[in-house]
This record gives C-alpha cells, structure tokens and sequence, in this order.
C-alpha cells in the first residue's frame, strides 16, 4: 500500500471528519491496494462548500484572462507530470497505459482549451428601440458548482466538468468516483501547484450516498453536473429540481454501428474492434451492437470473430495486452452473467464469454472479449447497457431497418455507420438518433472542442465540452443603460 489521503479542502490537505477511509484496489491485481482515501461525510462537504461560497466572489472578480492563466498553467503541470499522473490511473482503473497517457493528454488538451475561452467575448450588444438606450448582455457566473465524476475517464471527465466552471468564474466541489480516488488528488495537486486560490476547487472523496448526496442537496451549490448512470442522474435530477439548482447529467449508451455493404470491411472490423474492446469496453461510448447488412453478415461476422479471438488480454503495464480488466469483481460477475443469459436465451457464443484461463490473470478483473453473433433486436443485452467487452452482432435487410433497429432503444448517446455511399452517410447522420454520429468511425470519443451528449435516456438534453460549456456554467444577464438627461 502506497499511503493514506486526505481531502483537499479550502487549500488545505484534511483527514475525513468521519475517520473513516476506503482501500483502492488494483483491479489487474486485487492484491496490490493502492492507498486508503477518505470516506468523506456530510460535514466533509458542508465544510468544502462554505469555502468554495465564501471564495467564489473574489474569483469571479478576475478578470477572465487572469483566471485562464491559472488554467494554463495547471494544464502545463499535468503535462509535466503525464508519466506519474498516467501509471497512476492505469493501476487504479485498469487501461492500458497508453490509454491512460492519452487521457492525461486530454486532459491538458481540455484545460488550455478552456483557458483560451476566457480571451472570448462574453455577452452581445442589442439594438434597442430608445435612441439614447444602450442595451447589452453578458455572462455570469452561477456560484458553488457540484461535479460528480465516474471512474472511467477519472481525469478528462473531471476537467472537462471542472476547468469551464473555473474559466467562467464558478468555484468547484468535485467528488470522484471512490474508484479512482488517486488520480483526482494529482488533479488536485496540480491546482494546488499552480497556487490556485484557496476554495476556487476542493476535492471531497466518498461513497455517492455519504458524500455524493448531501453534495447535491446543499443549499449553496447551484448547479450540479454528473456523469454516471440512469438511475443516478435521475435521482440527482429530482433533487436539483426540489432545490432549485441548474444540473446537467450525462448516462447511458447503447451504441450502434451500421455496416453496410459498400463499406471498407477491414477498416469497420478496426475500429469497431476499437470501439467497442478498449478500455475493457467501459465507455459510456463504447461500440455494443452491429447492425450488419444482410447480404454481407456471414463475412464480416468471420473477420469480427476472427480478429477478437486474437486479441490479449492483460494488465495495463503490458504492451501486447488490447485490453485490461474491469473495474472491479461484482463488475466482472455481472458481465459474465449476461453473456451466460443471453447465450441460453439463443444468442450465438462466437468468442470470449468467459474470465480468461491464465493462472496468471487470476487475480484481476479479466473478462475476455466477447461477440455474440444472431443477437435478436428485443432481447436485453442488445437493449440495456452492459459496460463491458461484449459486442452483439445484429442483421438487418436493409438501410431502413438498420436504422430503426439502431433508434429502437431508450438511449441516443453514439452512433455510427460505415459505407462509401454520401446520400446514405447523410440520410444517417439525419436519421440516428443520437448526441454524437460518426460516419466511418468508432462510436466511442470526441474531440475537446466539439460539444458532447446525448439524446432520450442518455442525457438531460444538455451538452458538455466546446462553446456548450459556457452555457452550461454561466447565466445570461441583461443591462439596459439610458442617459441621466
């Protein structure tokens, strides 16, 4: 074990007021425990609140470019410490390292974007109907913000939430998921290096019913933004309503690619390899159904098959593994568990299904990469999110039943399509319901500028990263000046 952790508070390092800590295991290796980090309560996050009210008037009086400067400099120590920042996300949430290191240089990608945001202009002059009227309006700051982020991306969801709030002239309470506690304290550290004042962020850690939940409710936070599952963002849904606070939340998918017959196949088979078994599949983004042309199902079945059975699986650190673990042991049970279901209620076993035989993975979280061929449209797996690697092959007839097929569930997060037909790539991306189309790409992944969300279940109709975040952690102001006559 490496060390205990404290919250960072009011810029200060504090211990829990419970007492309590939480382990943090590896899940390539449930024998390595990371650290202890606190299992924070309700006067944790009373106490990280009040500082980030009474510190959020003063840095809303920076001017914007001041307080971008703070965030240029924060994205400049992250990069310096991308190698530390990076070994300690692959160890306490399982993806490669190369993955990891390409988060963490999200990340800095994220924070400098949102640092040149503060140089733009905030606010419009409107003509008015008075001849001696001068009307404009600006963008202000909504005070304390809450963000809740989950342990797949546990530093590009948090400075993706964060660094905006920040720019905007917001504070920040930030509970991580108690999954990956360690890389928010190197978020928090890096704030801390660049001598962030003290309150503008603090970092509570906890559980989400001890920590999450009185975050929420508390009277000073007036906007939340959360990242984690259905049912989750609709409890903090109805909270934020009861209470009178902005929120924004950010949950499922069930991500479909339709693959027609024109397309490149061995570029599809790629990138949906990609999308759907990197990072273990543990992507909000993550490929999970195939919607294959008919006339070409047998074949690319055979290419998808084919590739998938060849590749290894293995902790983050090793660098023939495609994929690590995932996240942790009731995880990998459940994955397990669905794959057995749906092979008994019909569905093709055509790779995987199972925890790899190797005696030396036995003390991780390994679920083999799975493709279940014939997966009927209705049947749960192709309809309610697994969040790990399984990959269900669908058939359909034609262009008009692969789309209503892809639209035919409760989530609209990612969608993509592979063909070489324009009309057909754009009657899809007119058609698909869904926040992000890809057309001859991989569902999962957007680019730091480009907004972010979903439709229907997976999103509450707000957007995250690009010019949709300001909207999101700024209010509008209207100012109306006539002439003192």
């Amino acid at each position: 074990m490496d060390s205990r952790t404290t919250n960072f508070i009011g810029g200060e390092w504090r211990a829990p007021s419970t007492g309590e800590t939480m382990p943090n295991v590896n899940p390539a290796d449930r024998r390595d425990v990371i650290g202890e980090f606190p299992s924070s309560g309700e006067q944790d996050v009373d106490l990280a609140v009040r500082f980030a009210a009474e510190a959020q008037l003063g840095w809303a009086a920076l001017p914007a470019p001041a307080r971008g400067e703070f965030l240029r400099k924060a994205a400049d120590v992250i990069e310096g410490r991308l190698e530390d920042i990076a070994l300690g996300l692959m160890r306490e949430e399982g993806k490669s390292l190369p993955e990891a290191r390409g988060e963490t240089l999200r990340a800095v990608t994220l924070m400098r974007y949102h640092a040149a945001q503060t140089m733009l202009p905030d606010g419009d002059v409107i003509p008015s109907a008075g001849a001696s009227t001068f009307l404009y309006s600006l963008r202000v700051p909504l005070g304390v913000c809450a963000a809740i982020t989950p342990w797949n991306f546990p530093i590009a969801i948090p400075v993706w939430k964060c660094a905006p709030a920040l720019a905007f002239g917001n504070t920040v309470v930030l509970k991580p998921s108690e999954e990956t506690p360690l890389t928010a304290v190197h978020l928090a550290e890096c704030f801390e290096a660049v001598g962030l004042p003290n309150g503008v962020f603090n970092l509570v850690h906890g559980t989400g019913e001890a920590a999450g939940k009185p975050l929420v409710r508390h009277p000073l936070v007036r906007a939340v933004s959360f990242t984690g599952s259905v049912d989750t963002g609709k409890h903090i849904a109805r909270i934020a309503v009861e209470t009178g606070k902005k929120y924004q939340l950010e949950m499922g998918g069930k991500n479909g690619v339709v693959v027609m017959p024109d397309a490149n196949l061995e570029s599809a088979v790629t990138l949906i390899l990609q999308g759907a078994f990197k990072s273990a599949g543990e992507k909000c983004t993550a490929t999970s159904r195939v919607i294959i042309h008919q006339d070409i199902y047998a074949e690319f079945a055979a290419r998808i098959v084919e590739r998938t059975k060849a590749l290894k699986v293995g902790p983050g650190d090793d660098p023939a593994a495609y994929l690590g673990p995932v996240i942790r042991e009731s995880a990998q049970s459940s994955i397990i568990q669905q794959i057995e279901i749906a092979h008994q209620q019909g569905c093709e076993l055509l790779a995987g299904g199972a925890a790899p035989a190797e005696a030396a993975l036995r003390h991780g979280f390994y679920v083999l990469p799975t493709v279940l061929g014939r997966v009927p449209a209705g049947m749960r797996i192709a309809r309610e999110e697994v969040f790990g690697p399984v990959l269900c092959l669908m058939r359909a007839a034609d262009f008009d039943e692969a789309i209503a097929m892809l639209n035919d569930i409760e989530f609209g997060l990612s969608a993509a399509i592979f063909t070489r037909d324009l009309d057909t790539a754009l009657k899809f991306a007119e058609r698909a319901d869904a926040g992000l189309v890809r057309i001859n790409g991989e569902t999962a992944g957007v680019e730091p500028q480009a907004p972010f969300g979903g439709m229907k279940a997976s999103s509450s109709f707000s957007r995250e990263q690009g010019m949709a975040a300001r909207e999101f952690y700024t209010q509008t102001k209207t100012v109306s000046i006539d002439r003192a006559l």
